[in-house]
């Protein structure tokens, strides 16, 4: 019980002072000597002190922990402030020096704790950007798939100026990824255009440059390295290059189309065929856009084409050159030019067999020489017209004489009356023949004056022609008086003689009676007047066909003068009238 009493206290506020009583109690109860008990409390003392000595080396060290924890709380402090350029933390330590170190920690850790907490978010905003300089820098050097993890962020300078330093850089480098996207999309469209042009793959032809320019693919997602650039503007320069060389061909073969479809009078239809190579004869490079204009299938079908058209130029050459030489006798006959068309047409077979000339150039000759022959033409239309009237006149003018010997032409017979129509017209016709001589003679002496050469028609000098009509017309008035003398003698003579006579009838017309020349008029190139009709003086009844089929066909070298003809005047030179 005494033990438990000695134990009571200790259940109540114990104290070194009630501990000592108690071992005072247990020793005096023990009986502990003097010496023991000096030397128990001895021990005890030290006890004690060591206890407390361990705890102020306790307690000192944990004092510097705590300075040497302050001391780099200032520290870390100190250089989050500095790496992060906020001044704003700076007077942390020197308004709180005075108080304890704890207190001191206590103020230092929440500026900490915020300062750390915007480290962090600096550190991710350097790397957000450093990421993206990198991945920018990756994508323009072509190397952005070889670079792995995220950049290392420099935590010594976290400042806003040199996260604005990253940020102005990155945002160059955007502007520099934008313009490269845009220049990049620009080529990629105009490989676009140039293999449409020219009929080639684009997916095929583009791909080979980079994979990522395809279509499928996002546009941020394209390739703008260095590389894709330079061999895009290659493949833009070769593709240009090569739609030069298929214009320059596909034009050449145009050009050859045309030359040759020229030669040999291609059909339209068959030109048409055509029409997407001729359409770029003169077109220049960028004018030609039209998706498969020069693709190669259309350069070789056109290629085709001249080769067949050169196989068959050949064979049809004296075809067109006979063809035009046709014409040109056609416009030499309408215009009664002598040409040896025989002769022009073996030179011509010559020529081609030879060799020695370009068709072309024989075709285009020949085409020269029609032009001349129309303005020559052309330039003889008017005496020509001229001719015509004045032949049509003396065919009227033979019609009259033989309708003035018919005995019967006032015969109430069938078309008398007809006929005595147009001897009136004839009449009249007939007296304006020297007034045609006249103007006629003027008309070729001026256009002979003018271009110093002879007018022939037909290969005989019309002057030459008008003046054998006027020498033959002015016999046939000396024939007509002379007749006129003898009729008048014969009629005294019959008066005279005996009754026997007096049934003879009138003399007739002499045979050798001439008859003034007149052309025919039926259009053939022998149709002129004969030179040899003034020598013989015979009247010929050959014909040589109807004018046309409304006029009576006359002799061919010989046109009666009637009877009511009472002057002319010939080739300009006056002449004494006929006596009636």
């Amino acid at each position: 019980m005494a033990v438990m009493d000695a134990q009571n206290p200790l259940l109540g506020e114990t104290t070194c002072g009630t501990l000592l009583q108690k071992l005072q109690e247990i020793w005096d109860e023990v009986g502990e000597s003097d010496e023991e008990r000096d030397k128990m409390l001895l021990q005890i003392e030290q006890e004690c002190l060591d206890v407390y000595k361990r705890k102020v080396e306790q307690a000192a060290k944990s004092r510097a922990e705590l300075l040497v924890t302050l001391s780099d709380a200032k520290l870390e402090l100190s250089t989050l402030v500095s790496a992060l350029g906020d001044k704003s933390f700076l007077g942390v330590d020197t308004v709180k020096a005075s108080g304890t170190i704890k207190e001191q920690l206590a103020a230092i850790a929440p500026a900490l704790e915020q300062l750390w907490k915007q480290k962090e978010e600096r550190v991710k905003e350097f790397s957000d950007v450093q990421s993206q300089i990198q991945k920018i820098c990756g994508e323009i050097t072509g190397s952005a798939n070889e670079q792995a993890g995220a950049p290392a962020v420099d935590e010594s300078d976290l400042s806003l100026k040199k996260l604005n330093e990253y940020q102005v850089k990155l945002q160059e480098l955007q502007k520099e990824k934008s313009d490269r996207l845009h220049k990049v999309l620009e080529f990629v469209s105009t490989v676009h255009d140039l293999c449409a042009v020219l009929g080639m793959d684009f997916f095929s032809t583009v791909t080979e440059v980079h994979p990522s320019l395809d279509d499928k693919t996002c546009v941020q997602s394209k390739s703008i390295s260095n590389d894709t650039l330079l061999r895009l503007a290659e493949t833009v320069s070769a593709l240009h290059e090569d739609k030069k060389q298929r214009i320059h061909k596909l034009q050449e073969l145009a050009t050859k189309l045309t030359d040759l479809w020229n030669l040999m009078d291609t059909p339209e239809e068959e030109k048409r065929l055509f029409d997407h190579v001729t359409c770029n004869i003169s077109a220049s490079v960028d004018e030609v856009d039209v998706p498969g204009a020069l693709a190669l299938d259309l350069i070789e079908q056109a290629e085709v084409e001249v080769e067949r058209l050169d196989q068959l130029k050949s064979s049809r050459m004296k075809e067109l050159a006979f063809k035009r030489q046709v014409e040109l006798e056609e416009i030499f006959a309408h215009a009664h030019i002598e040409i040896d068309p025989e002769a022009a047409r073996e030179k011509i077979m010559a020529l081609i067999d030879t060799g020695n000339v370009e068709p072309a150039e024989l075709l285009a000759d020949m085409d020269n020489q029609i032009t001349k022959a129309k303005e020559e033409a052309l330039s003889r239309k008017e005496i020509l017209d001229r001719v015509e009237k004045w032949m049509s006149a003396c065919e009227e003018e033979s019609w009259l004489d033989d309708y003035n010997r018919d005995d019967n032409r006032y015969n109430a017979s069938r078309g008398a009356h007809l006929n005595l129509k147009r001897a009136e017209k004839a009449r009249i016709l007939v007296n304006k023949i020297p007034g045609m001589v006249d103007t006629l003679v003027a008309k070729t002496r001026a256009w002979e004056e003018d271009r110093g050469i002879s007018f022939k028609y037909d290969g005989i000098p019309l002057l030459a022609m008008l003046d054998e009509y006027a020498m033959l017309r002015q016999e046939r008035e000396e024939e007509k008086r002379r007749l006129r003398d003898q009729k008048k003698f014969g009629e005294q003579q019959n008066t005279e003689q005996e009754p026997i006579f007096s049934s003879r009838s009138t003399p007739a017309r002499p045979a050798s009676t001439k008859k003034v020349v007149g052309p025919r008029t039926n259009g053939t190139p022998g149709r002129r007047l004969s030179l040899s009709a003034s020598q013989n003086g015979s009247r010929s009844a050959a014909k040589e066909g109807k004018r046309d089929s409304m006029r009576v066909a006359a002799p061919t070298n010989f046109v009666a003068i009637s009877k009511e003809d009472a002057a002319s005047h010939v080739s300009g030179t006056d002449r004494s009238p006929a006596s009636p």
